[in-house]
């Protein structure tokens, strides 16, 4: 399990210098020039020269290019250029609250799909099979934008249960935290339990079809210990490789989510940096989102390891 570790840390590695340059060249093709912007309309050719000089933005793109990346490995990500506030600052300030969100929309996705897949998949082909089929369908084709407008309406304004808009951090105050968190990440779990839910069943169709399950039923074994200690660390395997996608998906969504319920996560530092052409907040925001994601893959890679021998290194 060692050596499968060390083999996916190193693979990770070129990957993520690939990375580097994509998000460093896809964000200077932006159109626009960020230096006229910061001089304003009225700014004359020598000023806007002056401006761009200041920032830095007349010099070579390999030499913007090394310096940005040197600085990054150092936790330097640069200093906003409408903001001039440091762009780790402003990271750190809505990373944990979107990374808190995405991770109780997959905890709420979890406890959705296991057991709607396990009773779907022991009950396969009568009405509460079809129910769930259906439900999970749904939850697939539900916008999550839409989904939250609903939520709003009904548990907010209608109901009064739980707060639209606003966000607590969780070490001042959990229960606050997990009013407010509740319905964005409920917003955001409901499509990832639907898809999560489509994936265990099938897997658990087909687990419960193999020999050494009817073997475990022939000796007489309980059906909650057949389930759990056979079926399902056999039946998780794809549903492992399904999560490791959707965190990826989760991450992308809380941007939009966050707009509908006013929470002040990275996608709102996001839109922001993007409608304001702030080149070093939209570097750094995509640079600590793929290294999260990767990050997460490879806590995937490595479950997957475990659950599955096969691919591990020999």
């Amino acid at each position: 399990m060692l050596k499968f570790f060390v083999l996916r840390v190193l693979s990770t590695l070129p990957v993520l210098v690939l990375v580097t340059f994509v998000v460093f060249g896809l964000v200077l093709l932006i159109p626009g020039d960020p230096a006229a912007t910061i001089a304003g309309p009225d700014a004359t050719v020598a000023e806007v020269a002056a401006v761009r000089e200041r920032l830095g933005l007349d010099r070579p793109v390999l030499v913007q290019y090394w310096d940005w990346v040197t600085g990054a490995l150092a936790g330097d990500l640069g200093t906003s250029l409408y903001t001039s506030r440091p762009v780790a600052t402003s990271i750190g300030d809505g990373l944990p609250v979107t990374i808190s969100l995405a991770a109780t929309a997959l905890l709420i996705s979890l406890v959705i799909a296991v057991p709607t897949a396990i009773v779907s998949a022991l009950r396969r082909g009568t009405w509460i099979d079809r129910v769930a089929t259906v439900g999970s369908s749904l939850g697939i084709a539900l916008p999550s934008f839409w989904l939250g407008l609903v939520f709003v309406l009904v548990f907010s304004l209608a109901l009064g249960w739980l707060p639209a808009t606003g966000y607590v951090p969780l070490d001042e105050d959990p229960a606050a935290w997990l009013r407010h968190i509740l319905l964005p990440a409920l917003t955001l779990g409901i499509a990832s339990a639907a898809e999560s839910a489509r994936q265990l069943r099938g897997s658990i169709i087909g687990v419960l079809q193999q020999d050494y399950v009817r073997t475990a039923r022939a000796k007489g074994l309980r059906e909650r210990m057949v389930i759990g200690k056979h079926v399902l660390k056999n039946a998780s395997v794809p549903l492992v490789t399904v999560l490791g996608l959707q965190i990826t998906a989760l991450l992308g969504g809380a941007v939009l989510v966050e707009q509908v319920f006013g929470v002040p996560g990275l996608g709102l530092v996001a839109i922001g940096a993007v409608t304001t052409r702030d080149i070093p907040v939209i570097q750094g925001i995509v640079l600590v989102a793929v290294v999260v994601a990767m990050v997460c893959n490879l806590l995937v890679d490595l479950t997957y390891g475990y659950l599955n021998p096969k691919v591990r290194p020999r």
